[in-house]
């Protein structure tokens, strides 16, 4: 279920970094981040795209409500959103890098899946 981990932030704070982290996601494609976050921003994001999937008023109005970039919201719903409908699901990817050097918190890439 998206939204459980709290990410040591409070509720304002974790829901704007998300927003931004799934916008940049969508935007340029991938993001490295520690595990935790990269797995609740996957959930989001597979959110997103599935609502895009069906281009109604209603559906833009809600990704475009949640993500902080109106191109970014064209961009899902002309390019990226066509691309996966014929999947149900599974549009990321996260693959584990290792610990980062300064706290050994675990990083991972997470990726749009071509």
């Amino acid at each position: 279920m998206p939204g459980t981990r709290k990410l040591g932030r409070p509720t304002a704070a974790r829901r704007a970094m998300l927003r931004a982290m799934v916008t940049f996601l969508l935007e340029k494609g991938r993001i490295e981040t520690t595990v935790t976050r990269a797995k609740e921003v996957r959930s989001l994001t597979e959110k997103m795209i599935t609502i895009a999937k069906v281009p109604s008023l209603a559906n833009k109005r809600l990704v475009h409500a949640f993500l902080t970039k109106e191109s970014v919201g064209k961009k899902l719903f002309d390019e990226i959103a066509p691309r996966y409908d014929r999947r149900d699901g599974g549009y990321t990817r996260i693959i584990r890098t290792g610990a980062r050097r300064g706290d050994a918190a675990e990083m991972a890439i997470l990726e749009l899946v071509k």
